[in-house]
């Protein structure tokens, strides 16, 4: 938004701003922020920057957990959810040196800045975009337990057809007004119209927060998902860029769900027998201007380039898996069924596969494919950056898709014959079994220094931690099964 603490300070004295907010991002993917009065922000702050424990961001070791962060004003939006005007920037994580400071390795945007860098000493291209797509649910009311005695869920969306006999609408337990009839069937709510489309103004007016700050919006429309379940996609951009944008994506979803009393969620399988949110990455290349996954006479109209690219992702799809579905609820969205990849293969309009090829995708600027795994439970900088570098590394050593026999699979993969099916090496079932294949398969992310060991070790011990931590609850459904044996 701006390039020099002058602009800040003119925009600031304009809009009446009083306060700065910095937001940075933790080692998992969550926001974090600090404030202060617009008074005491100035050139001290931008090249001193501003201490903080990143003990508490699961950076750091309580005893080396002394760190800066230097803010980013290029990030800065105006924050439409608080009372007091504020203007909120992201800021970069910088290491204290006894002569200078310098940026942390595992912080997550040096991770994406270094990961762009070594795109360009490749020479294979000088920009990635990618073009997220965002798939969440909007409930209106939330509630969960997890205690020794009792663990549970339970969650109510006013159009979920689950509400059409009710003779009042009660989901909050108060009497809230007539049933008017229109619920949403069971996975029927794919590009629904109002009356049962009861979210519309809500996504109309999250696109246009983030118009306002900058996310160029491309279209939005109820998912499948009947119980509220939404998608906005956007406008491509540059990597690091995008995972900035994405972070800002997520905050206005949640606040804006919020401040109108309801609760967004983009966990991948909030519902059981529901279609999951995932978030789809679609990715091209630019070297010069000129795009570098164009070839009319390829398949798909794709270059070697692409189809090289195509072959590292697949390759290293278990491995990414631990970064781009890193929560144990991932796995349950990861099934078939529901239009979610299982597959290790690629083809074209085909969402069976965990990499698509848009066949309406045709001019040569906008030749491009996505995998469809991900989901946004990730930390995006991690996330797009492991992206990109196992594409190149495909690209570096000349991988074949279709002599590793990834494809083209252009058929529903779902009904393909089961001696057919075990051909195709399907996605992880678990994190457990995709942190297993990032611990084999990592030497492609450690190139030009963009991801650290350390920084991949601390990742396995703590996701570790969390899966054996959900490993050991009880499970409701484990008293329906197993309790009168």
């Amino acid at each position: 938004m701006f390039s020099n603490l002058e602009e800040v300070k003119k925009y600031c004295s304009k809009n009446d701003i009083k306060m700065i907010d910095f937001k940075m991002i933790d080692l998992f993917g969550r926001w974090r922020h600090l404030t202060i009065p617009v008074e005491r922000f100035g050139e001290e702050t931008m090249s001193s920057g501003i201490g903080f424990d990143a003990s508490n961001y699961t950076f750091a070791p309580v005893e080396k957990s002394d760190m800066i962060f230097i803010p980013d004003l290029a990030t800065a939006f105006h924050d439409p959810f608080v009372e007091t005007p504020t203007l909120s920037m992201i800021g970069d994580v910088f290491v204290i040196g006894r002569e200078k400071s310098f940026r942390f390795e595992q912080d997550p945007r040096t991770v994406a800045d270094r990961a762009e860098e070594y795109m360009k000493s490749t020479e294979i291209a000088d920009v990635m975009k990618i073009g997220p797509e965002f798939e969440f649910y909007v409930f209106d009311h939330v509630s969960y337990e997890v205690k020794q005695n009792t663990c549970s869920f339970k969650v109510n969306a006013e159009q979920a057809e689950w509400n059409s006999g009710n003779n009042w609408i009660s989901p909050y337990g108060q009497e809230m007004g007539f049933n008017q009839g229109y619920k949403v069937p069971l996975k029927g709510g794919y590009h629904i119209t109002p009356p049962a489309d009861m979210l519309y103004d809500l996504r109309s007016q999250m696109c246009l927060l983030l118009e306002e700050r900058g996310v160029e919006i491309k279209y939005h429309h109820h998912e499948v998902g009947g119980p509220g379940q939404l998608e906005i996609e956007v406008e491509s951009g540059p990597m690091r860029e995008m995972a900035d944008k994405t972070m800002l994506i997520k905050y206005i979803i949640q606040n804006a769900a919020f401040k109108i009393g309801k609760s967004a969620t983009l966990m991948p399988k909030p519902l059981l027998g529901e279609a999951g949110s995932g978030m789809h990455v679609h990715m091209h290349l630019f070297k010069d201007g000129n795009p570098v996954f164009y070839d009319e006479k390829g398949y798909s109209g794709l270059s070697k380039t692409a189809m090289h690219f195509i072959a590292g992702l697949i390759k290293h799809a278990p491995a990414l898996c631990a970064l781009t579905n890193p929560s144990t609820n991932s796995y349950k969205r990861l099934v078939p069924g529901y239009e979610a990849p299982v597959n290790m293969c690629f083809a074209t309009a085909n969402r069976s596969a965990v990499i698509r090829i848009p066949a309406y995708a045709k001019l040569p600027h906008q030749k491009r494919f996505e995998i469809r795994s991900p989901d946004a439970t990730c930390n995006p900088y991690y996330a797009y950056a492991a992206i990109l570098m196992a594409g190149l590394d495909g690209v570096e050593q000349e991988l074949d898709p279709v002599r590793l026999g990834y494809g083209p699979y252009d058929i529903n993969l779902y009904n393909l014959p089961k001696e057919e099916q075990k051909k195709i090496s399907p996605l992880p079932k678990s994190l457990d079994e995709a942190l297993d294949a990032l611990e084999t398969d990592y030497e492609f992310l450690l190139k030009g220094n963009v991801f650290s060991k350390h920084l991949l070790e601390t990742w396995v011990e703590k996701k570790r931690e969390e899966t054996k931590n959900f490993n050991q609850i009880p499970h409701p459904a484990e008293y329906k099964l197993y309790y009168d044996l």
